[in-house]
């Protein structure tokens, strides 16, 4: 196993651990018998299959179309080497995350990860099966390996992905640290430049009117410097009431999984589109 997978499922194990021991990792409040299907077979989809596939297509089409590039960027500096992982990988996904919250067919791949009504490191990998297939900063992170900073990949992927399997867990690493008064300047500093539990956590809330939700924001992965940089961060070091989508008729499990080959329910929309009509109807 590599390096980078083994030091993931080692972050995996001690974030399980915590939520098993503490938070209930397998009976989390108000979870449905189809949220594991959908956790299951949607990380399982996307970590053997949709990223192994689009990192070797984008090697495949690089080393096809620019074959005199492959190794070009090995000897930069390594500030150079994570700075362009930073913007060309997380910055992207920034900038995805927020459009897949404005436009209806990107929100209606992605609202799977939002369906859960309970906040978890189960949560990390879950979407609908398509939607890493239209990310990207994936396809990006290929070519960046394809032109030699596959050495700089390794590490920069597991010091994402703490962040954001911390940022995700339920037993929120930053609470207790916020109660420490002489700490308060530094996680003034760090809540401001990487994603932590109370910022992401605000991301997945269910109620906007709670005064602390915002899933119009928050949109940051590795860096929340992005949300501030591009003005849509909001911080409350609290946490929300309640998680999961509001205003939206509920999901099947082929909807979570599938869609668009499960399509909209009978009874009205799936995404935006019908939240964007209620909106509308609540204004008029």
């Amino acid at each position: 196993m590599r390096p980078e997978l083994i030091a993931i499922v080692s972050i995996f194990f001690v974030f399980g651990m915590l939520e098993f021991l503490r938070t209930q990792l397998f009976n989390k409040p108000e979870q449905t018998r189809d949220d594991a299907w959908v956790e299951i077979i949607g990380s399982f989809v996307l970590l053997v299959i949709t990223q192994p596939t689009i990192i070797l297509s984008a090697q495949f089409l690089m080393g096809n179309a620019a074959p005199q590039w492959e190794g070009a960027l090995a000897s930069i500096p390594l500030i150079a080497a994570i700075g362009l992982f930073l913007v060309f990988d997380d910055m992207m996904q920034y900038w995805w995350h927020r459009l897949s919250h404005s436009v209806p067919f990107l929100y209606n791949l992605h609202r799977s990860h939002h369906n859960a009504q309970y906040m978890s490191i189960r949560l990390v990998y879950r979407n609908n099966m398509f939607y890493y297939l239209t990310m990207p900063s994936i396809w990006f992170s290929g070519v960046l390996i394809y032109l030699g900073l596959g050495w700089v990949y390794v590490g920069y992927i597991i010091v994402k992905m703490a962040v954001i399997i911390g940022a995700h867990s339920d037993v929120a690493w930053d609470k207790k640290l916020y109660d420490i008064k002489w700490l308060s300047p530094v996680m003034w500093v760090v809540e401001r430049t990487i994603s932590t539990p109370s910022t992401h956590h605000a991301h997945h809330g269910r109620h906007k009117a709670d005064g602390v939700t915002n899933y119009k924001g928050n949109f940051g992965n590795l860096l929340f410097f992005w949300d501030v940089l591009f003005g849509t961060a909001k911080i409350t070091r609290r946490y929300p009431e309640s998680y999961g989508v509001e205003n939206l008729a509920p999901a099947t499990l082929g909807q979570q999984l599938a869609w668009p080959i499960f399509p909209e329910n009978k009874e009205g929309g799936y995404g935006v589109k019908e939240l964007a009509a209620k909106e509308a109807a609540a204004k008029a």
